[in-house]
């Protein structure tokens, strides 16, 4: 005979039940909480941006920074080395040409010059020192030639007369010979004084050619010398706008050294850099957009310096136009260096939508109010606007915000 269960044990099975029951309802209802994430979800439309895809132009560019730099800056250099006495003139200011901008003490350099004066007075004054002396030398040369010619003559006549003696038995063999042995050894030495006087006449030449180079030398120093200290006053060579001036009064100078900056403020360029990673796609000549503020202006790529340092590689940026309003030396800019363009082609403004890659989904606005995902291929794109090649058609609204946390959702409902 069955027995009845007691009620603990039915209450523990009911609770059981209950608890099977309401996890498998948790279960029903994380599935669809899931699945709609997956396939349907919802954004407000005030957390989003949009832009309606065009027709128009696109270009390529790569992002570079740049700094405001005067087209035309003319550096002043001291010319000589000396110490700054007086400064008239601080940076800012507008000058004419001829303006004095700033003075040297030149009593060191000016004892320099008259030292290097009295050295040249001296060295000419040698060289005609030296043509006496060579000239008394080569005279004395001469006179010992003539000498030499003289007694040679002597002893032909002194030979005739001791061979007349000796025919005649008044005379000896060895008087004959010895007479004749005089005679060649003067021959000799005169022919020895000849090549002597050829000699010294070369080496005179020369050696007056060589004091008078030296000298030619000293006197183009000494006149270079002179105009540097003509050039020592320094003035504006032209009319501008001083941009650096060296104040340090008391200071030495050296030959070359900066002391100031003119600048003609009607007309600028750009000095920009970027990671050399890029120099492969760069080339003299191609097109350049600088961005300030809201304004962009166009321009060209005039130069690529050689050099790199930090990995960065600096260009020069000239424009189409020359004055340029809110241009000021120093100022910071952005640059975009337009490597492609396509004039005519579906197009949608940039945004954080688009990650660079070639395909990549984004979100469409359909005429029901709903955003439907799509995949787009990609290919210009600049800091304004990306190229589509295909995906979507000029006249459809996409959304530029970055929804990548939708990146499952199939369509997201627009509230």
């Amino acid at each position: 005979m069955d027995r009845e269960l007691p009620n603990e044990v039915v209450q523990k099975k009911k609770n059981r039940m209950w608890l099977y029951v309401a996890f498998a309802i948790a279960v029903v209802v994380l599935g669809i909480w899931a699945l709609r994430n997956t396939f349907f979800t919802s954004v407000r439309r005030a957390d989003i941006r949009t832009a309606v895809a065009e027709i128009g132009a696109v270009e390529n560019t790569l992002t570079a920074s740049g700094e405001v730099r005067p087209e035309y800056e003319q550096l002043l250099a001291s010319p000589i080395t000396a110490v700054l006495e007086k400064v008239y003139l601080n940076e800012g200011a507008s000058v004419e040409m001829g303006t004095k901008i700033l003075d040297l003490d030149k009593t060191e350099p000016q004892r320099d010059f008259e030292k290097q004066k009295d050295q040249l007075a001296l060295k000419q004054n040698s060289i005609v020192k030296l043509k006496l002396e060579l000239d008394k030398s080569f005279y004395d040369l001469k006179i010992s030639d003539s000498i030499k010619l003289f007694r040679i003559n002597a002893l032909k006549a002194d030979l005739e007369n001791t061979k007349r003696l000796f025919r005649a038995g008044g005379g000896t063999r060895e008087a004959v010979d010895r007479v004749e042995n005089d005679l060649k050894i003067a021959q000799l030495e005169k022919k020895q004084l000849e090549n002597d006087l050829k000699t010294r006449q070369a080496i005179m030449q020369s050696s007056i050619r060589e004091s008078e180079i030296s000298t030619a030398i000293q006197e183009k120093d000494l006149a270079a010398f002179g105009r540097k200290l003509q050039q020592s006053d320094i003035v504006a060579t032209r009319s501008g706008v001083l941009t650096y001036v060296h104040k340090n009064i008391g200071s030495k100078i050296n030959e070359g050294e900066t002391l100031a900056r003119l600048a003609d403020l009607g007309s600028f360029k750009v000095l920009g850099s970027i990671s050399d990673n890029y120099v492969a796609q760069m080339r003299v000549g191609m097109p350049v957009i600088v961005r300030v503020g809201n304004e962009d202006i166009r321009g060209s790529l005039i130069n690529i310096y050689p050099s790199v340092t930090n990995n960065v590689i600096t260009f020069d940026v000239i424009f189409d136009e020359k004055n340029i309003a809110g241009f000021r030396p120093n100022m910071k800019v952005e640059v975009y260096l337009v490597t492609d363009s396509r004039p005519k082609t579906v197009r949608v403004a940039n945004g954080p939508a688009f990650k660079g890659a070639a395909t990549q989904d984004i979100f469409v606005l359909r005429p029901d109010g709903k955003l439907e995902r799509r995949t787009v291929k990609i290919g210009l794109s600049s800091f304004e606007f990306v190229e589509i090649l295909e995906g979507i058609s000029a006249g459809e609204t996409v959304v530029v915000s970055d929804l990548s946390k939708y990146k499952n959702a199939t369509v997201i409902d627009l509230k």
